[in-house]
């Protein structure tokens, strides 16, 4: 199953945050963006199966949409 994962520099630690929308709570970090994917992939995994552990039923995917402002 493929997820949509969102990521973005924290500039204070200069780490890459990956956050699953469709997963809340399912949150990892990396110093470069392959380890970053990798971190949240053992993330996601994870929390899938604390999910079934727990009877919690998985949410379907959201529609994410990306927008641009320019300020």
């Amino acid at each position: 199953m493929n997820w949509k994962v969102v990521l973005e520099k924290d500039e204070e630690s200069g780490l890459l945050t990956v956050t699953v929308p469709a997963l809340p709570g399912c949150i990892s970090q990396g110093k470069t963006r392959k380890e970053a994917f990798k971190n949240i992939k053992e993330a996601i995994e994870l929390h899938l199966e604390s999910l079934a552990q727990d009877g919690i039923p998985i949410r379907p995917h959201q529609e994410i949409a990306s927008v641009a402002v320019k300020v």
